[in-house]
């Protein structure tokens, strides 16, 4: 049975898609005026509509962070760009993202406005400055996600978590909170139509508009105190919690690739 959606239904979800990105847009400009509760709100609502008109169903177990908890820092394993969208659905946070995503098309905009935090790849000298800012941005209160694995994978492996934007954790003292992401599709199967691999984000909408749902489950692990701990105690804390959520083998460092670089996201 095909349960491919027809091509009226994918022009719509397309239209309300290019609608709601035009109203994120707005949104933006006035995002950094506001109060960090009606950030927040509005970030939190933004996302959760972007998932429900992408039939994206958000399941989630564990415990996220209460409202009121501050510094609190967020690892988590990347397959998708749509994990940024589903994490903030569930609690409101700022990612640390490769410089280039503020040249994408729309959504370059609207992250830099929603205040992501870019590192420039290439530069390895640019880790301090934007450990730096992470540090600042947990001190006013604001929590931070970053993808320690530097990339995405199709879901079915881990990679290596690279412990050098962990630091900051370490120097406010923060909660980590490991959480891990896997995307199901209609059949029950890993989806790999969600998977950001090797493909462009024209490319990658494309292969999402063309399933009936998919549906992305978010698991919360235990945090951890980074008091008293170092960076790459907390990398091996969160690869070990995410791979046991996974059911994945806990992976080993590849000689030779470089550490603490973000992957693709907006």
């Amino acid at each position: 049975m095909n349960n491919t959606p027809g091509l009226l239904t994918r022009i719509l979800r397309s239209t309300r898609l290019l609608l709601h990105v035009i109203s994120g847009l707005v949104q933006s400009a006035i995002y950094p005026h506001l109060s960090q509760p009606v950030q927040k709100r509005m970030a939190q609502n933004w996302s959760a509509g972007l998932l429900a008109i992408l039939c994206i169903r958000l399941r989630c177990s564990g415990i996220p962070p209460a409202v009121g908890v501050q510094r609190v820092m967020l690892a988590a394993n990347h397959v998708s760009w749509l994990d940024v969208y589903s994490l903030i659905a569930v609690c409101p946070a700022r990612f640390v993202a490769k410089s280039e995503i503020r040249s994408w098309p729309l959504l370059g905009w609207l992250s830099q406005n929603a205040g992501t935090l870019f590192i420039e790849r290439t530069k390895r000298s640019d880790t301090a400055r934007i450990n730096q800012d992470i540090n600042n941005a947990l001190t006013i209160g604001d929590r931070v996600a970053v993808f320690p694995e530097g990339t995405t994978s199709d879901g079915t492996v881990l990679r290596h978590f690279h412990a050098s934007l962990l630091q900051p954790a370490v120097t406010a003292e923060t909660l980590l909170y490991p959480v891990a992401i896997r995307y199901h599709d209609a059949i029950g199967q890993i989806s790999k139509a969600a998977a950001y691999v090797d493909v462009s984000l024209l490319e990658s909408l494309q292969q999402i508009l063309r399933q009936p749902w998919v549906e992305v489950e978010l698991i919360f692990a235990d945090p951890v105190n980074s008091s008293g701990k170092n960076r790459r105690e907390l990398a091996r804390f969160a690869e070990h919690a995410i791979a046991s959520a996974l059911s994945l083998p806990v992976p080993h460092k590849a000689p030779g690739k470089p550490s603490g670089l973000p992957a693709a996201q907006p």
